[in-house]
């Protein structure tokens, strides 16, 4: 399998170009002319709707540009702040398994958030990556209370994914009221500076790339 190209785009990505960028860079890997990728972006203001969204969930229609994904999930927010990773990878030659395959970004998003002590936990029938917070007043049944601090959403085609992971590093919180994030109502956000740690965009995108490797060097399938 070939080496991965990493690439960071610098400034704030348009989203539709984006878009046809990373579409156009999937259909040139199944065609075998360029390598697997993963882009390192930030962008503007902005949600997306993913397959299964709830026009209920767009709350503040008005406020940012709205725009039909095509990835799986809901209702999501993309801003200044929050590392986005498109990850076009060859599912195919991975072992042809999209279960296996979202279980393997799930864990490399806890990997990486492990590199700085935070916990990262899934929860079935909840898509994305959450941490508990002790700090915070329990919910009404008794349980800890839990924040998102990644979201996960992917499409295939001809056995390529793209759209991918964001993890939030230090966003405006208070974008995400205009959506109910992921059709979750009962549930925070929150982001690695919110969470007391002073992390970079730049000491994320080097934590992803040491945890990379390790995540996805095996065909075998992660608990």
């Amino acid at each position: 399998m070939q080496q991965v190209e990493w690439k960071l785009l610098p400034g704030l990505s348009p989203y539709a170009e984006t878009l046809a960028a990373m579409e156009a860079r999937a259909e040139a890997i199944h065609r075998g002319e360029l390598p697997e990728a993963i882009w390192l972006v930030e962008h503007p203001p902005l949600y997306t709707a993913g397959t299964s969204s709830n026009s209920k969930d767009l709350v503040d229609p008005a406020r940012f540009p709205v725009f039909v994904a095509g990835r799986g999930g809901q209702y999501t927010y993309h801003g200044p702040g929050q590392r986005v990773i498109y990850v076009m990878l060859d599912v195919a030659a991975r072992g042809r398994d999209v279960r296996c395959f979202v279980r393997q970004l799930e864990n490399w998003v806890i990997a990486t958030l492990a590199e700085f002590n935070v916990v990262g936990e899934i929860r079935p029938g909840r898509v994305g990556v959450w941490v508990t917070r002790p700090d915070r007043p329990r919910a009404d049944d008794g349980t800890l209370s839990e924040d998102k601090v990644a979201a996960i959403g992917i499409k295939l085609r001809r056995w390529i994914s793209f759209h991918g992971i964001s993890i939030n590093v230090e966003p405006e919180l208070e974008h995400f009221s205009g959506i109910v994030p992921c059709g979750i109502r009962d549930r925070g956000v929150t982001s690695l500076v919110d969470l007391g740690l002073p992390v970079s965009m730049d000491d994320l995108d080097a934590a992803l790339r040491r945890t990379f490797e390790t995540t996805f060097s095996t065909s075998a399938c992660p608990l």
